[in-house]
């Protein structure tokens, strides 16, 4: 199994999202990107821990590739809002990226020029890519929170 980090807005929905993709082994909600160890939803919604609010991806490469996962973040936010997504405003909620190696940071890169050249932006993608480091968990409530109320996504995009 390998692990992918992403932010993209709301971590609910980008949760919904890849847990529908087959080959995704889990997910969870959580930060990182930040300074702050061990920060709390509270924390965090502040804006002064650095972190993003995430989801850390479990994945099966032999049933799904990172260049997979990669489109579906493109499909699932608007990469050209800094620090905003539908409605959340805040750098917890700007578009990242966290590599988790040499590889996962080759193509992400690629990724986002690839998308930054085909003309379906207006404006430049402003999606952060990073070093993934230490991911905090998210409260247990916020984990699977839109499965657990019965709602595919937030639809923001």
């Amino acid at each position: 199994m390998e692990k992918a980090t992403f932010a993209a807005g709301c971590f609910w929905g980008i949760e919904a999202a890849y847990r529908n993709v087959e080959g995704v082994v889990s997910t969870a909600v959580g930060y990182t990107g930040g300074s702050k160890e061990n920060p709390s939803y509270k924390e965090v919604c502040t804006g002064r821990t650095g972190h993003a609010e995430a989801v850390l991806v479990e994945f099966d490469p032999s049933r799904v590739s990172y260049d997979d996962l990669l489109e579906v973040f493109w499909k699932i936010h608007d990469p050209t809002t800094l620090n905003r997504q539908g409605p959340d405003i805040g750098h917890q909620y700007r578009s990242a990226i966290f590599y988790h190696d040499e590889d996962q940071k080759t193509a992400s890169i690629a990724s986002k020029e690839k998308h930054q050249n085909s003309g379906e932006y207006r404006r430049d993608i402003v999606t952060e890519i990073a070093p993934a480091s230490e991911f905090y968990m998210a409260e247990d409530y916020h984990q699977q929170y839109l499965e657990k109320r019965g709602l595919a996504s937030c639809g923001i995009k």
